[in-house]
């Protein structure tokens, strides 16, 4: 593959073949389905679970919470790795859900790249553009697949101008699309001139492609109808008129993207999809870390938590810590050192992912996601390191948009509901602040749907009805400053003052007034709506 940085040493074979990559959408573009599809062709799953099919048949792989088995939306980002051709894919499914966008903007640090799903029928949508922005202020190389075209959708054309307008990025288009909604018959591929159609009939199976030599081929006729053919044709010609050209570098270093057509329920696209994944996506890149970026091709292990998700084996109470390796090759039952606690941890038990399935992983390299179970030492934003005193940067939290106060059903058992909401909060599902003055505890979160899966989950694992009530607060800011005039603040305003999770002090607002005020009143205190997921 082509290297940002040419002066490198090639990498070393198993590395080289890593994608790491994260699937960004709108809700209900597809997302999802197209993972299935992914895993379907991976030779990981034998037939891809509808996500609207009857019954058990409707679990997708990649949705194991039970509310998003109920709902049939993904509100927790999964990991899954599986081989496709000499490649090792490692795919992180992101909840398209805009109120668990923290997750995703978490999950995407972790990858290097994405890909990016739009309906043929909407184009760019609200959140694809928010999630589009991370990308950009990461860099990230983006590939884009067009979903649905067996469904009515919009101009070729129109789509790809809308994606060139709105994200501000050259588009070319890898395949391009033959009739659309009934009469969409398949895709003409225009990397490698050939002819991919699309049977309806067998969802789960490959497309049949066909080659030949160019679009003047008298063989396309015996496969596309007339009226479609000489429309391709223009549309192809003014394609390769009007669009730049494929320029891989240009893809690497996030300024193109290519875009494929298809569709992702028949199994469309997919295959092709991938082909571009493995040829124009990037290998794994050096991460930014401080007090110096760490190589993949370090011979030293070193990774970092970007998601922790606690309870996956609700029998269990157990917790596993995502992690992304940055550089080296690790081996099952290393000891790592835990950079914030400086102490050495023996890795016994490392999980491979596929959906919910897990195994043990006897072995991986940089690029590759494993999970580690633990009893909490873990925290997202942690690095893990062979001794150097290494910490990667970048990993945000945001301040939350929404703000409740939580009392257990039952007053006994505050203490439980209090063990219940560190565990979520460590998790980064939500934010937890233990106010200053009074009991109980604020719950912030960026989406009112949080609250909900908050509420169902400490249920469902802890047994433990509680209740949300409605806040005088609306947001949370975090306090930076000297101690001296961090102890001034907090002393005048002890209504306002919490700490959350971590011992961080918080100053709670109701109104824009709160802040502006703080600011004019205190002005050697800073309010800050981010924190580093660091210590």
């Amino acid at each position: 593959m082509l290297d940002i940085l040419s002066n490198r040493p090639d990498l070393p074979a198993e590395i080289a073949r890593r994608r790491t990559f994260a699937i960004i959408s709108h809700p209900d573009a597809g997302k999802t389905t197209l993972t299935e599809k992914f895993l379907l062709y991976g030779g990981a799953i034998q037939m891809a679970g509808q996500v609207r099919a009857k019954g058990e048949a409707r679990r997708t792989r990649s949705d194991f919470m039970k509310m998003e088995q109920d709902r049939g939306i993904s509100v927790s980002a999964s990991a899954m790795s599986f081989d496709f051709k000499n490649f090792r894919f490692n795919l992180v499914d992101t909840p398209g859900h805009s109120d668990f966008s923290e997750d995703t903007y978490r999950t995407l640090t972790a990858v290097d790249a994405a890909v990016m799903v739009i309906d043929g029928a909407k184009g760019v949508e609200s959140q694809t553009q928010k999630l589009f922005e991370v990308c950009r202020l990461r860099d990230l190389p983006i590939l884009t697949f067009c979903n649905k075209m067996d469904r009515e959708s919009r101009d070729t054309f129109d789509i790809i101008d809308e994606i060139q307008e709105n994200l501000a990025i050259d588009v070319t288009p890898a395949s391009w699309p033959i009739g659309v909604g009934r009469d969409f018959l398949g895709c003409y591929d225009m990397i490698r001139d050939r002819l991919e159609l699309m049977d309806r009939a067998d969802r789960n199976k490959v497309a049949e492609s066909i080659e030949i030599n160019g679009l003047d081929d008298p063989k396309l006729a015996e496969h596309v109808p007339a009226h479609l053919l000489t429309k391709l044709r223009e549309e192809v010609e003014m394609a390769r008129e009007l669009l730049p050209e494929l320029n891989p570098q240009a893809v690497l270093e996030g300024h193109m993207t290519p875009i494929w057509f298809g569709s992702a329920i028949n199994s469309f696209g997919v295959k092709e999809l991938m082909d571009g994944i493995g040829v124009y996506g990037p290998e794994p890149q050096p991460q930014k870390a401080t007090p110096r970026q760490i190589l993949p091709e370090e011979t030293k292990v070193s990774g970092f938590v970007f998601k922790v998700q606690a309870n996956m084996d609700p029998k269990h109470r157990d917790r596993v810590a995502f992690v992304r390796l940055a550089s080296g090759h690790f081996n099952r039952g290393m000891k790592l050192t835990h950079v914030r606690s400086k102490k050495p941890m023996a890795i016994t038990n490392p999980v491979l992912f596929l959906a919910s399935d897990r195994e043990l992983a006897e072995e991986a390299w940089a690029g590759d996601i494993i999970g580690i179970p633990n009893h909490g030492q873990l925290r997202i934003g942690d690095t893990l390191t062979e001794g150097e005193a290494l910490k990667v940067t970048g990993i945000p939290s945001f301040a939350p948009e929404l703000l409740q106060t939580v009392r257990a059903g039952d007053p006994m058992k505050a203490k439980h509901l209090e063990k219940a909401l560190m565990q979520f909060a460590e998790e980064g599902a939500a934010k937890v602040f233990k106010p200053m003055i009074g009991s109980g505890f604020i719950v912030g979160v960026v989406g009112a749907l949080q609250f909900e899966v908050l509420g169902s989950r400490i249920e469902l694992e802890y047994g433990l009805p509680v209740r949300f009530e409605a806040s005088q607060f609306t947001s949370a800011r975090w306090v930076h400053g000297s101690k001296v005039a961090v102890d001034k603040l907090v002393q005048a305003n002890k209504q306002h003052m919490a700490e959350d999770n971590d011992g961080d002090v918080v100053y709670l607002t109701r109104l824009q007034w709160d802040i502006d005020r703080i600011g004019r009143d205190y002005p050697d205190v800073t309010l800050s709506a981010t924190k580093e997921m660091m210590v």
